[in-house]
């Protein structure tokens, strides 16, 4: 891990979760350990209505907790129930928190490489519908961060299962003196919340 990010992870590390969010949570630790327990690869997909802020922070905290830790075989994917672009916040609070962040296109709607580690494969951030060819079409948990997208979507096609982790979007404070200090807490909340996830994992020898 990068330095800075390791400083970053230290912090996630010793926060700790409510009682009421570690129940919420119990659900995505149970299908990662089967998932384990079964010899199968973990495809965790994290939706939100826009894929622009919580579902990539989702995505990104899950995948470095899982390297991490440890935990063999995970693969994180994001998506939307629409199409937008990653908000750039985004990507200058994972820079700020010691991801390296390279733009690999300059569209309107980007696509990065967000690294976490020198010799690790970056996670490709770029905005899409949970149902993109990019991401998995079976044999994965779709986990909702946001509750409009519960709500969109009754039904995700090819899901093992549905688990519902709604954050509150970090947008209420876009414009306001506020938003850096918001998005920031956002992402160490979910930060810390995916640690904890990876954390209770036993691994099988």
């Amino acid at each position: 891990m990068y330095p800075e990010l390791s400083t970053t992870i230290a912090l996630l590390k010793c926060t700790r979760i409510e009682k009421e969010r570690r129940a919420i949570l119990m659900p995505l630790i149970e299908y990662i350990q089967k998932k384990l327990e079964a010899g199968e690869p973990v495809n965790i997909n994290f939706i939100c209505t826009h894929n622009s802020r919580r579902s990539h922070l989702s995505q990104i905290w899950a995948q470095i907790a899982a390297a991490h830790y440890g935990v063999p075989e995970v693969t994180c994917y994001s998506g939307g129930t629409e199409q937008t672009a990653m908000f750039p916040k985004i990507v200058e609070t994972l820079r700020e928190q010691g991801c390296q962040v390279i733009e690999l296109s300059d569209s309107e709607n980007p696509a990065y490489a967000i690294k976490y580690d020198e010799d690790s494969h970056p996670v490709i951030g770029f905005s899409k519908r949970y149902d993109h060819p990019f991401n998995p079409v079976h044999s994965f948990a779709a986990v909702m961060t946001c509750s409009q997208a519960d709500t969109d979507c009754p039904f995700i096609k090819g899901a093992d299962t549905r688990i519902a982790l709604a954050f509150e979007d970090p947008k209420i404070s876009d414009g306001t003196p506020e938003q850096s200090a918001i998005y920031k807490e956002r992402s160490l909340q979910i930060g810390s919340e995916m640690f904890y996830v990876f954390s209770q994992i036993q691994i099988m020898g």
